[in-house]
Protein backbone atom coordinates (compact mmCIF):
# COMPACT_ATOMS: atom_id res chain seq x y z
CA UNK A 1 0.00 0.00 0.00
CA UNK A 2 2.74 2.40 0.81
CA UNK A 3 4.49 1.99 -2.75
CA UNK A 4 1.43 2.28 -4.79
CA UNK A 5 0.29 5.51 -2.77
CA UNK A 6 3.94 6.68 -3.37
CA UNK A 7 3.71 6.23 -6.66
CA UNK A 8 0.87 7.56 -7.47
CA UNK A 9 2.08 10.97 -5.88
CA UNK A 10 5.06 10.93 -7.66
CA UNK A 11 2.99 10.64 -11.13
CA UNK A 12 0.99 13.37 -9.94
CA UNK A 13 3.55 15.25 -8.96
CA UNK A 14 5.27 14.84 -11.77
CA UNK A 15 2.41 15.20 -14.23
CA UNK A 16 1.28 18.49 -12.21
CA UNK A 17 5.00 20.02 -12.53
CA UNK A 18 5.29 18.77 -16.37
CA UNK A 19 2.03 20.71 -17.01
CA UNK A 20 2.99 23.96 -15.00
CA UNK A 21 6.27 23.78 -16.50
CA UNK A 22 4.99 23.90 -20.36
CA UNK A 23 2.67 26.24 -19.45
CA UNK A 24 5.28 28.52 -17.70
CA UNK A 25 6.85 28.19 -20.97
CA UNK A 26 4.20 28.77 -23.15
CA UNK A 27 3.39 32.18 -21.63
CA UNK A 28 6.91 33.38 -21.72
CA UNK A 29 6.38 32.84 -25.85
CA UNK A 30 3.78 34.57 -25.90
CA UNK A 31 5.28 37.63 -23.90
CA UNK A 32 8.92 37.54 -25.70
CA UNK A 33 7.49 36.97 -28.82
CA UNK A 34 10.30 34.27 -28.96
CA UNK A 35 10.01 30.33 -28.97
CA UNK A 36 13.82 29.75 -28.20
CA UNK A 37 14.61 30.79 -24.52
CA UNK A 38 17.86 28.95 -24.58
CA UNK A 39 20.16 26.65 -27.20
CA UNK A 40 18.93 23.76 -25.46
CA UNK A 41 15.33 24.74 -25.90
CA UNK A 42 16.24 23.31 -29.87
CA UNK A 43 20.06 23.20 -30.85
CA UNK A 44 19.42 21.87 -34.08
CA UNK A 45 17.13 25.47 -34.36
CA UNK A 46 19.84 27.17 -33.10
CA UNK A 47 22.67 26.50 -35.02
CA UNK A 48 21.25 27.49 -38.07
CA UNK A 49 19.28 30.77 -36.62
CA UNK A 50 23.16 31.36 -35.79
CA UNK A 51 24.24 30.66 -39.61
CA UNK A 52 21.30 32.25 -40.28
CA UNK A 53 22.91 35.80 -38.83
CA UNK A 54 26.21 35.44 -40.22
CA UNK A 55 24.69 35.79 -43.45
CA UNK A 56 22.83 38.40 -42.74
CA UNK A 57 25.75 40.30 -41.35
CA UNK A 58 27.64 39.54 -44.57
CA UNK A 59 25.15 40.19 -46.88
CA UNK A 60 24.42 43.57 -44.87
CA UNK A 61 27.94 45.09 -45.67
CA UNK A 62 27.33 43.51 -49.26
CA UNK A 63 24.18 45.70 -49.84
CA UNK A 64 26.20 48.67 -48.32
CA UNK A 65 29.02 48.00 -51.19
CA UNK A 66 25.96 47.98 -53.62
CA UNK A 67 24.66 51.26 -52.73
CA UNK A 68 27.76 52.78 -53.24
CA UNK A 69 28.92 50.90 -56.20
CA UNK A 70 25.06 52.23 -57.73
CA UNK A 71 26.44 56.14 -56.81
CA UNK A 72 29.91 55.82 -58.14
CA UNK A 73 28.61 54.08 -61.06
CA UNK A 74 25.45 56.99 -61.99
CA UNK A 75 27.96 59.48 -61.17
CA UNK A 76 30.21 57.87 -63.84
CA UNK A 77 27.52 57.69 -66.21
CA UNK A 78 26.34 61.38 -65.08
CA UNK A 79 30.06 62.50 -65.93
CA UNK A 80 30.63 60.61 -69.03
CA UNK A 81 27.25 62.39 -70.95
CA UNK A 82 28.71 65.32 -69.88
CA UNK A 83 31.97 64.91 -72.00
CA UNK A 84 30.20 63.76 -74.68
CA UNK A 85 28.40 66.78 -74.95
CA UNK A 86 31.53 68.76 -74.73
CA UNK A 87 32.47 66.13 -78.06
CA UNK A 88 29.43 67.76 -79.18
CA UNK A 89 30.40 71.00 -78.96
CA UNK A 90 33.76 70.39 -80.11
CA UNK A 91 32.22 69.00 -83.11
CA UNK A 92 30.11 72.09 -83.73
CA UNK A 93 32.80 74.91 -83.20
CA UNK A 94 35.22 72.74 -85.66
CA UNK A 95 32.42 72.34 -88.22
CA UNK A 96 32.13 76.31 -88.16
CA UNK A 97 36.18 76.49 -88.30
CA UNK A 98 36.17 74.47 -91.65
CA UNK A 99 33.62 77.05 -93.50
CA UNK A 100 36.37 78.92 -94.66
CA UNK A 101 34.22 82.07 -94.18
CA UNK A 102 35.66 82.92 -90.57
CA UNK A 103 37.75 85.96 -90.17
CA UNK A 104 41.17 85.23 -88.10
CA UNK A 105 39.27 86.93 -85.06
CA UNK A 106 36.25 84.55 -85.29
CA UNK A 107 38.67 81.46 -85.77
CA UNK A 108 40.63 82.37 -82.74
CA UNK A 109 37.50 82.70 -80.88
CA UNK A 110 36.06 79.80 -81.99
CA UNK A 111 40.14 77.77 -80.91
CA UNK A 112 40.02 79.52 -77.19
CA UNK A 113 36.25 77.93 -77.07
CA UNK A 114 37.86 74.95 -78.04
CA UNK A 115 40.52 75.01 -75.30
CA UNK A 116 37.77 76.03 -72.73
CA UNK A 117 36.37 72.31 -73.49
CA UNK A 118 39.68 70.63 -72.70
CA UNK A 119 39.68 72.72 -69.57
CA UNK A 120 36.30 71.52 -69.05
CA UNK A 121 36.61 68.16 -69.60
CA UNK A 122 39.74 68.00 -67.26
CA UNK A 123 37.73 69.01 -64.86
CA UNK A 124 35.15 65.93 -65.23
CA UNK A 125 37.73 63.61 -65.43
CA UNK A 126 38.78 64.68 -62.39
CA UNK A 127 35.83 65.34 -60.28
CA UNK A 128 35.68 63.15 -56.94
CA UNK A 129 32.64 60.20 -56.86
CA UNK A 130 30.80 59.69 -53.56
CA UNK A 131 34.10 57.72 -51.99
CA UNK A 132 35.97 60.81 -52.46
CA UNK A 133 38.26 59.77 -54.81
CA UNK A 134 39.02 61.23 -58.46
CA UNK A 135 36.05 59.44 -60.74
CA UNK A 136 38.09 58.48 -63.64
CA UNK A 137 41.96 57.94 -61.44
CA UNK A 138 43.94 55.59 -60.79
CA UNK A 139 44.58 53.26 -58.78
CA UNK A 140 47.75 55.16 -57.30
CA UNK A 141 45.75 57.81 -56.12
CA UNK A 142 46.55 60.34 -58.68
CA UNK A 143 44.74 62.51 -60.62
CA UNK A 144 43.03 61.36 -63.66
CA UNK A 145 44.31 64.02 -65.64
CA UNK A 146 47.48 65.72 -64.89
CA UNK A 147 48.94 69.14 -67.07
CA UNK A 148 52.22 68.98 -66.90
CA UNK A 149 54.77 72.30 -67.30
CA UNK A 150 55.18 71.86 -70.63
CA UNK A 151 51.41 71.53 -71.61
CA UNK A 152 51.14 67.63 -72.30
CA UNK A 153 48.27 65.71 -70.41
CA UNK A 154 48.86 62.44 -68.19
CA UNK A 155 45.92 60.07 -67.74
CA UNK A 156 45.70 57.98 -65.15
CA UNK A 157 45.90 54.36 -66.40
CA UNK A 158 45.97 51.58 -63.85
CA UNK A 159 42.35 50.58 -62.65
CA UNK A 160 41.23 51.10 -58.82
CA UNK A 161 40.55 47.19 -57.06
CA UNK A 162 36.60 46.65 -57.47
CA UNK A 163 34.34 46.82 -54.39
CA UNK A 164 33.09 43.26 -53.27
CA UNK A 165 29.29 43.06 -53.68
CA UNK A 166 28.98 39.26 -52.58
CA UNK A 167 31.08 35.95 -51.93
CA UNK A 168 33.70 36.04 -54.48
CA UNK A 169 32.22 39.28 -56.77
CA UNK A 170 33.74 42.27 -57.35
CA UNK A 171 32.50 45.14 -59.55
CA UNK A 172 34.71 47.60 -60.92
CA UNK A 173 32.97 50.85 -60.66
CA UNK A 174 35.52 53.16 -62.31
CA UNK A 175 37.01 53.47 -65.76
CA UNK A 176 40.60 55.55 -66.03
CA UNK A 177 40.92 58.51 -67.82
CA UNK A 178 43.24 56.52 -70.07
CA UNK A 179 40.37 54.39 -71.13
CA UNK A 180 38.01 57.53 -71.43
CA UNK A 181 40.62 59.94 -73.19
CA UNK A 182 42.32 57.58 -75.25
CA UNK A 183 41.21 56.29 -78.70
CA UNK A 184 43.16 53.14 -80.23
CA UNK A 185 44.92 51.96 -77.45
CA UNK A 186 46.07 48.32 -76.58
CA UNK A 187 44.82 47.14 -72.90
CA UNK A 188 47.40 45.34 -70.84
CA UNK A 189 47.14 42.65 -68.64
CA UNK A 190 46.94 44.71 -65.47
CA UNK A 191 44.12 47.25 -66.99
CA UNK A 192 45.97 50.36 -68.08
CA UNK A 193 46.41 51.45 -71.60
CA UNK A 194 49.13 51.44 -73.87
CA UNK A 195 49.56 53.72 -77.45
CA UNK A 196 46.24 55.36 -78.99
CA UNK A 197 45.37 59.10 -79.44
CA UNK A 198 45.05 61.28 -76.19
CA UNK A 199 41.89 62.87 -77.16
CA UNK A 200 42.94 65.72 -74.48
CA UNK A 201 46.02 66.02 -76.42
CA UNK A 202 44.43 66.21 -79.93
CA UNK A 203 41.52 69.25 -79.06
CA UNK A 204 44.14 70.70 -77.29
CA UNK A 205 46.05 70.91 -80.94
CA UNK A 206 43.31 71.44 -82.65
CA UNK A 207 42.67 74.86 -80.35
CA UNK A 208 46.31 76.04 -80.96
CA UNK A 209 45.60 75.55 -84.42
CA UNK A 210 43.27 77.74 -84.83
CA UNK A 211 44.60 80.29 -82.69
CA UNK A 212 47.79 80.17 -84.35
CA UNK A 213 48.49 83.33 -86.58
CA UNK A 214 49.64 81.00 -89.73
CA UNK A 215 46.30 79.19 -89.45
CA UNK A 216 46.25 76.44 -92.17
CA UNK A 217 42.92 75.00 -92.93
CA UNK A 218 45.18 71.06 -93.74
CA UNK A 219 45.33 71.07 -89.63
CA UNK A 220 41.27 70.44 -89.65
CA UNK A 221 41.34 67.40 -92.27
CA UNK A 222 40.97 65.02 -89.60
CA UNK A 223 40.02 66.68 -86.78
CA UNK A 224 36.44 66.12 -87.29
CA UNK A 225 36.64 61.93 -87.81
CA UNK A 226 39.49 62.20 -84.51
CA UNK A 227 36.15 63.76 -82.31
CA UNK A 228 34.28 61.43 -83.53
CA UNK A 229 36.49 58.53 -82.54
CA UNK A 230 36.49 60.28 -79.21
CA UNK A 231 32.57 60.20 -78.71
CA UNK A 232 32.45 56.98 -79.68
CA UNK A 233 35.65 55.57 -76.72
CA UNK A 234 33.57 57.46 -74.70
CA UNK A 235 30.19 55.97 -75.48
CA UNK A 236 31.94 52.53 -75.54
CA UNK A 237 33.51 53.12 -71.58
CA UNK A 238 29.43 54.36 -70.77
CA UNK A 239 27.71 51.11 -72.13
CA UNK A 240 30.22 49.32 -69.66
CA UNK A 241 29.36 51.34 -67.29
CA UNK A 242 25.79 50.56 -67.55
CA UNK A 243 26.51 46.96 -68.43
CA UNK A 244 27.76 47.00 -64.45
CA UNK A 245 24.89 49.04 -63.46
CA UNK A 246 22.44 46.69 -64.35
CA UNK A 247 24.34 44.09 -63.31
CA UNK A 248 24.43 45.98 -59.62
CA UNK A 249 20.40 46.21 -59.70
CA UNK A 250 20.08 42.77 -60.75
CA UNK A 251 23.05 41.98 -57.40
CA UNK A 252 20.58 43.75 -54.92
CA UNK A 253 17.26 42.86 -56.17
CA UNK A 254 18.75 38.83 -55.42
CA UNK A 255 20.28 40.09 -52.06
CA UNK A 256 16.96 41.45 -51.19
CA UNK A 257 14.99 38.52 -51.83
CA UNK A 258 17.78 36.17 -49.48
CA UNK A 259 16.57 38.54 -47.04
CA UNK A 260 13.40 38.10 -47.42
CA UNK A 261 13.38 34.23 -47.85
CA UNK A 262 16.08 34.48 -45.19
CA UNK A 263 13.80 36.16 -42.45
CA UNK A 264 10.95 34.19 -43.35
CA UNK A 265 13.21 31.39 -41.82
CA UNK A 266 14.55 32.52 -39.16
CA UNK A 267 10.74 33.92 -37.93
CA UNK A 268 9.55 30.29 -38.38
CA UNK A 269 12.19 29.06 -36.35
CA UNK A 270 12.58 31.42 -34.00
CA UNK A 271 9.08 34.00 -33.36
CA UNK A 272 6.30 32.86 -31.56
CA UNK A 273 3.21 31.71 -33.84
CA UNK A 274 0.67 33.98 -31.11
CA UNK A 275 -2.68 32.58 -31.83
CA UNK A 276 -1.26 29.15 -31.71
CA UNK A 277 0.52 29.27 -29.01
CA UNK A 278 -2.47 30.83 -27.22
CA UNK A 279 -4.42 27.63 -28.25
CA UNK A 280 -1.28 25.81 -26.78
CA UNK A 281 -2.03 27.15 -23.53
CA UNK A 282 -5.44 27.06 -23.03
CA UNK A 283 -5.58 23.49 -23.73
CA UNK A 284 -2.62 23.12 -21.10
CA UNK A 285 -4.36 24.88 -18.57
CA UNK A 286 -7.45 22.85 -19.06
CA UNK A 287 -4.90 19.45 -18.75
CA UNK A 288 -3.77 20.89 -15.68
CA UNK A 289 -6.83 21.95 -14.13
CA UNK A 290 -8.30 18.77 -14.52
CA UNK A 291 -5.59 17.24 -13.51
CA UNK A 292 -5.28 18.59 -10.32
CA UNK A 293 -8.71 18.20 -9.66
CA UNK A 294 -8.36 14.27 -10.61
CA UNK A 295 -5.84 14.46 -8.37
CA UNK A 296 -7.81 16.43 -5.49
CA UNK A 297 -10.21 13.37 -5.58
CA UNK A 298 -8.42 10.49 -6.23
CA UNK A 299 -6.13 11.12 -3.65
CA UNK A 300 -8.87 12.36 -0.83
CA UNK A 301 -10.62 8.69 -2.16
CA UNK A 302 -8.00 6.53 -1.27
CA UNK A 303 -7.04 8.45 2.07
CA UNK A 304 -10.38 7.56 2.84
CA UNK A 305 -10.38 3.88 1.61
CA UNK A 306 -7.48 3.89 3.73
CA UNK A 307 -8.21 5.12 6.93
CA UNK A 308 -11.88 3.27 6.53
Amino acid sequence: MQVATSLFYDRSSTSINALGAKAEALQSQISTGTKLAAPSSDSAAYQRLAGIKRDAVADKAYVANLGTAESVLKQGDTSLTAITDQLQSATELVTQAKTGTLNAANRKAIGEQIAGLVATLTNLANAKDARGQALFGGADGAPAVAISANGTYALAAKPVSGIPIGDGQTVQTNETAARVFTVGGKTRADGSIAGGTNTLAMLSAIATALQSDDFKASALDTSLSDIAAASDQVSTVQASLGARAARVDLETARLTDVAADREATRSGLEDTDITTTVVELQKTMTILSATQASFTKLSALSLFDYLR
